[in-house]
């Protein structure tokens, strides 16, 4: 008596996770070898509906021009300004991509996925204005940032921010620094057009409903990958010589399944985000920027508090937030039991030293869970003091799950970013964390291609382009 066994499908190629990890890295790869025989598998029955959705996320082209998060202050008083400059030419990497493609006629309609939308720091209070004055001076220096304006003019901020100066105390002393060019992004609409184009080439296939459940490494170099349509429950598997998981907060339990070394010790601490939502014309017409502050003691870089004017789908909102949360599910769609799931031998430790050495990030966030429509609001009135209540509802936005490794010998770490996971013979990689992925993963892809497509880049053709 035989069993049905299931297809087996070879591909050069298969991406995992409908995002704008896996879809920029498959524009990357056609462009390099057109034909490179490519599947992404997405198990959802649309693309960028996670992370990449612009519902789900603040829009924000992270360049490092108004995220004071990126310029931190040592007790000292000295400002580092090494992550900022990291941030920025990362994200100047993904421009000059995007810019290749739209000059290539392979992006149409850039209207819909970028917009010239100023980034602003706004700050009050003797202290702050202080750190923002000699944040603005320490950048300044560098050629990156000599764009950067500042201002301790009311009169001046009034023009770049009226929304942040209409019913606030003109007794207040206040402080701003303007990035004029910088840039409001629906990552969902990108990712759409990469995927629409690349569904157009030969070798490439994209398949919705398609759910990873197993993995396993085939002979010596490549995977055998088992997927399931969520729909039929049909089953098939997928040969492949290369694999990348770009699965946002679904990527840490696959590359676990993947069981390859260094993955060990990999762990996740999941945040929930909230924004307060405006779709009142004529509030919305008076505010085109996005106004970073400073973040909250005991806040996760995340939750750096924002008021961005947004396009989305020919939409024009403001949201205001984050408001973090504590949460299990690692994906919006996700399980409430991801988190336990996602515990093994070997990140156990890690992971309960984040337990132990984060109770004042966890009280935080239980406490973010609990605030009212009141609270929320008063925290908004801190950055437009006019808001009406009657304007604004709550509204839910993506998951993210940072990254926790090990630290010392028992130690574990938290890390709030984005990084690059690759097996050693280079036949995987898998992409870790949150903010501010989106805004560079054209960089964070060519260190893939780096990494795991290294012979090939001895090629004269591929080394050119």
């Amino acid at each position: 008596m035989t069993t049905n066994q299931p297809a087996v499908t070879s591909v050069d190629v298969l991406l995992v996770g409908a995002g704008i990890m896996s879809s920029t890295l498959g524009m990357l790869l056609k462009q390099l070898d057109p034909s490179l025989s490519m599947i992404l598998a997405e198990q959802r029955d649309e693309v960028a509906v996670e992370s990449s959705n612009a519902w789900n996320n603040a829009g924000t082209g992270h360049a490092a021009w108004c995220e004071l998060n990126y310029t931190p202050e040592n007790p000292q008083g000295e400002i580092s300004i090494q992550k900022a400059l990291q941030i920025n030419e990362s994200f100047e990497i993904s421009l000059q991509f995007w810019s290749f493609l739209v000059e290539n006629k392979l992006l149409q309609d850039t209207a819909s996925f970028i917009r010239p939308t100023p980034h602003l720091s706004f700050v009050w209070g003797e202290k702050n204005i202080s750190f923002l004055r000699h944040r603005f001076e320490t950048l300044q220096k560098h050629h990156q940032f000599s764009n950067l304006e500042f201002s301790d003019d009311p009169e001046q901020i009034t023009q770049w921010i009226p929304l942040a100066m209409q019913g606030r105390d003109k007794t207040e002393a206040v402080a701003a620094t303007r990035y004029k060019y910088g840039a409001d992004i629906n990552f969902g609409a990108l990712c759409r057009h990469m995927l629409g184009h690349l569904e157009k080439q030969q070798n490439f296939e994209l398949c919705l409903k398609e759910r990873v459940t197993d993995l396993q490494k085939h002979e010596q170099h490549g995977w055998l990958v088992h997927l399931e349509n969520t729909r039929t429950g049909d089953k098939r598997v997928i040969k492949t010589r290369f694999l990348f998981i770009g699965a946002g907060g679904g990527a840490l339990p696959l590359l676990q399944k993947s069981a390859i070394p260094e993955t060990r010790g990999y762990g996740g601490f999941p945040v929930s985000g909230q924004f307060l939502l405006c779709s009142n014309p004529q509030i919305v017409a008076q505010h085109e920027a996005k106004v970073y502050g400073k973040a909250p003691q005991g806040a996760p870089p995340m939750s750096v508090p924002h008021l961005d004017a947004r396009h989305i789908n020919e939409e024009k909102v403001l949201l205001f937030g984050p408001y973090a949360g504590f949460t299990s599910r690692f994906l919006k769609q996700g399980s409430p039991f991801d988190l336990i799931k996602s515990i093994k031998t070997d990140n156990i430790l890690p992971m309960l030293a984040i337990s132990r050495d984060s109770w004042p990030l966890i009280r935080y966030l239980i406490r973010q869970s609990l605030q009212t429509h009141q609270s929320r609001m008063r925290m908004l009135r801190e950055y437009y003091p006019l808001a009406n209540e009657k304007d604004w509802k709550l509204h839910n936005a993506g998951q993210r799950v940072q990254i926790i490794k090990k630290y010392n010998q028992c130690g574990g770490k938290l890390v709030f970013g984005t990084e690059v996971v690759t097996a050693a013979d280079g036949s995987m990689a898998a992409l870790l964390g949150a903010s501010p992925g989106a805004s560079t993963a054209v960089d964070a892809m060519i260190s893939v291609i780096e990494r795991c497509f290294s012979g090939r880049l001895k090629d004269p053709q591929w080394r050119d382009k």
